[in-house]
């Protein structure tokens, strides 16, 4: 989709349809030119409420407010109801000036968000009529952003999106077609399309030789040979080392600890951190931001077999430390093990983890929101400011030292599941932080994405199935760590 930038006023810019936002429910602005028709109709301006005046060539749109997220949810529902219609071209402005950065924001980002499909394995497939979104910079009061400053905006919400809907289609995509050496030949091709990226795959022996027992171990049942990928975007005269870890089970049946048939679908999606680590490397690259990032990746399936690992076997880490396995469902958190204790060995500034990590998170949270544990509040509440920006929701679960010793065992230093039902998204979180070296402890966070990262139904401008979760929340981050170094 083309977004064009104009100086004309709304109603003089070239588009077949105007889109007008409505938060006042008496109507009382100058582009809404239906009123009667709207008040017949019953239309209260309410968030997601619309109307479509197909005859008239206008669509309202309601919205709670003109904050970013709101407008993304807007011009998602927007798209919606036009993606149908024979128009291909709509336009719409920025309404008010002190919010012009959002607006633009808004617009990109919910339509780009709004329009992504999943289509590799439809047979029929039918491309939208709508290809090109007009922006009028006018705005309701006096002034105007300048119309570089306008591209700029759009250039970077393209890339930030385009980088979530890249996560989505890895996420989407069958785990016949997407097993762990296709997903080192995406972060192949990733590194030879963008500069300063290079890419660096491991097999078997390397991690072998690295002595990754618990990532190994996960392997073992599997005809997919495992994979340790690590892309790193290294531009010049970087300010921070920043290391991103992503789980990449690119199917988890649960082992021998067997998932019911129900809790099998979906299973695609317990690759979505190693797809979101991929795609802020891209967006980081494409923004040019001045970081050293690094995207490393466990890649592997969680199969059953003669030769599965079985609750009992006692695991040794990276690290050395041992694990008694007590759940074989309990995968990612060992392959996540042995890729934090190598991550470490880079001397990260920041060290992020991302995983659907626990049923427990989504019980905790809901299906919607990312749960951030970690050491340093700091880091937490930045990670927090950066979600309100970007649309994603995050929450603290913090860690507690009653919940830690409910990961001990008998027979080995730890156990990889707790003694305790409760509390299992942050005693998981507490796993991970035995293989957390003293001197990155307050450098290290983890993002549980189990909640969002696939939905199977449709929420706010996210389709059925993956959201790209973790990825703009990341980016928007980085942006602000970057504006940091620039004071």
């Amino acid at each position: 989709m083309r977004f064009n930038i104009t100086k004309e006023p709304l109603q003089e810019a070239g588009a077949q349809i105007t889109i007008v936002l409505v938060a006042d429910k008496n109507f009382d602005h100058k582009w809404i030119k239906h009123k009667e028709l709207l008040k017949s109709l019953n239309f209260k301006g309410e968030s997601e409420e619309a109307v479509l005046l197909a005859g008239e060539k206008y669509l309202y749109v309601g919205v709670g407010s003109f904050e970013a997220d709101e407008l993304r949810i807007a011009f998602a529902k927007a798209y919606k109801l036009l993606k149908n219609t024979a128009f291909t071209s709509a336009k719409t402005a920025l309404y008010i000036k002190e919010c012009s950065k959002a607006a633009i924001i808004g617009i990109v980002e919910g339509f780009t968000l709004g329009s992504y499909e999943f289509t590799r394995y439809k047979t029929k497939k039918e491309s939208p009529k709508l290809e090109e979104v007009v922006i009028s910079l006018e705005s309701f009061n006096e002034g105007m952003i300048d119309e570089k400053t306008a591209a700029d905006i759009v250039r970077q919400a393209q890339i930030i999106v385009g980088a979530a809907n890249y996560a989505k289609e890895i996420v989407n995509t069958a785990p016949y077609d997407y097993t762990p050496v296709e997903m080192a030949a995406d972060a192949k091709a990733l590194s030879e399309k963008l500069e300063n990226v290079t890419c660096a795959i491991y097999d078997e022996k390397f991690l072998e030789a690295q002595g990754m027992g618990a990532f190994l171990a996960v392997n073992r049942a599997s005809a997919h040979p495992p994979r340790l990928i690590h892309l790193t975007y290294k531009p010049k005269e970087a300010k921070k080392r920043v290391i991103f870890v992503g789980k990449g089970l690119t199917y988890d049946s649960g082992g021998l600890s067997l998932k019911p048939s129900d809790y099998m679908v979906s299973m695609k999606a317990d690759k979505s951190g190693g797809a979101a680590a991929l795609a802020i490397l891209k967006g980081a690259a494409e923004l040019e931001l001045p970081f050293e990032i690094h995207a490393i990746i466990g890649a592997t399936e969680n199969m059953i077999g003669g030769n599965a690992y079985k609750p009992d076997d006692i695991l040794k880490a990276k690290n050395g430390k041992t694990i008694e396995v007590r759940n074989t469902d309990a995968e990612g958190r060992l392959v996540l093990a042995d890729c934090l204790v190598y991550a470490q060995e880079f001397k990260p500034d920041l060290l992020i983890d991302m995983a659907t990590l626990t049923g427990a998170c989504v019980v905790a949270l809901g299906e919607y929101t990312i749960g951030v544990m970690g050491h340093n509040d700091n880091i937490k509440h930045e990670l927090y400011r950066a979600a309100r920006k970007s649309g994603e929701l995050v929450n603290n679960l913090s860690f507690n030292r009653y919940l830690k010793p409910l990961l001990k065992s008998n027979v080995a230093d730890l156990s990889n599941i707790s003694s305790s039902r409760y509390g299992g998204a942050i005693t998981a979180a507490l796993f991970l932080d035995n293989f957390i070296e003293e001197e990155y402890k307050d450098k290290w966070v983890h993002l549980d994405i189990a909640g969002p990262a696939y939905v199977e139904k449709e929420w706010g401008y996210n389709q059925t199935g993956a959201s790209g979760a973790g990825v703009r929340l990341n980016l928007y981050y980085l942006k602000e760590l970057a504006k940091e170094g620039d004071k």
